[in-house]
């Protein structure tokens, strides 16, 4: 199996367009040794010639020009993706679906309460069913329910829920629900090996650490450094906790969950702009490598 990273930053990407934290002023000036990241998506493939699309980001055209393994020009249109799989409804895991407007009707595996969301309060299923359509799979998010997925058949694939609200946009906005968001489950039977994969991951709660604890490459949240972050900055009342995202510091934090775990790669997605693990000088980040944890960059090559 393979796995490439797209994009790593949160939504908004970093820098991110209206922002001049410092992380993203330094970034923009170069006075900050820091990567610029679109925003977060990953592809998948069992045989590096097929690919499941994780997330599609409003970044997606600027990802697919960066890995040209998506595009094998075949034939006069072509694409490497097979399928999409969609962790949640979220704006930033879902906007560039409209970019892949033009081609056949899209295979897209998300769960009940997703594909809800996509089809009343941003109703990009019906959108797209004016232009390439889209043949829905159900995720099951029932416990150890696994599925097969298009494009990936030598993979086997189990969906986790997580705790997690839904978008602003959905019609069951604060009263969360099953399948609102989930973690992903990739083994690839063939090498025994295992990916878990969580861009959003606000609680480890009692049913996912089975899975945290079997995997071999753990790609999870990392979007915020402390819990008040946002508020500190003045940019948000929210805590990260309030909006779903555990932080990497402090009691319970990511650090603490992950430094146990017997995992061989231990990588942090899905990383918000104003966090100070993006500047590669700061303590910040040496503790995440003295704790053997890798932030994610776009173009991220993972091999098992």
């Amino acid at each position: 199996m393979r796995i490439r990273v797209l994009g790593a930053a949160a939504g908004g990407g970093f820098p991110q367009w209206n922002c001049n934290c410092r992380n993203c002023d330094g970034v923009r000036k170069g006075s900050l040794r820091a990567t610029p990241r679109t925003q977060s998506s990953i592809a998948v493939s069992a045989d590096d010639v097929n690919w499941v699309l994780f997330n599609a980001s409003p970044d997606l055209l600027a990802q697919y020009k960066g890995f040209a393994a998506l595009q094998p020009a075949r034939a006069i249109r072509d694409t490497a993706i097979r399928s999409v799989v969609l962790m949640d409804a979220q704006i930033d895991h879902t906007t560039g679906l409209l970019m892949l407007r033009e081609g056949r009707p899209l295979e897209i595996y998300c769960t009940e309460m997703a594909r809800e969301d996509l089809s009343t309060g941003n109703p990009l299923f019906k959108i797209l069913g004016h232009y390439c359509g889209v043949h829905w799979h159900k995720v099951p998010t029932e416990r150890g329910n696994s599925f097969p997925v298009i494009g990936a058949e030598d993979l086997k694939f189990t969906a986790v829920p997580l705790k997690s609200n839904a978008p602003p946009y959905s019609p069951h906005r604060d009263n969360p629900l099953e399948g609102d968001n989930i973690g992903m489950r990739i083994a690839d039977p063939r090498s025994g090996k295992v990916l878990f994969y969580a861009p959003g991951l606000g609680e480890i709660e009692p049913h996912l650490k089975p899975f945290l604890e079997e995997a071999d490459i753990l790609m999870v949240d990392g979007t915020f450094w402390t819990d008040d972050e946002m508020i500190g900055l003045g940019l948000s009342k929210k805590r990260a906790r309030d909006i779903g995202h555990l932080p990497q510091s402090g009691a319970g934090g990511m650090i603490e969950v992950l430094k146990p775990l017997k995992a061989s790669r231990k990588i942090l997605i899905h990383i918000n702009n104003t966090n100070p693990i993006l500047d590669e000088d700061s303590d910040e980040r040496r503790q995440l490598a003295s704790a053997g944890i890798e932030v994610a960059f776009d173009g991220m090559d993972v091999k098992l």
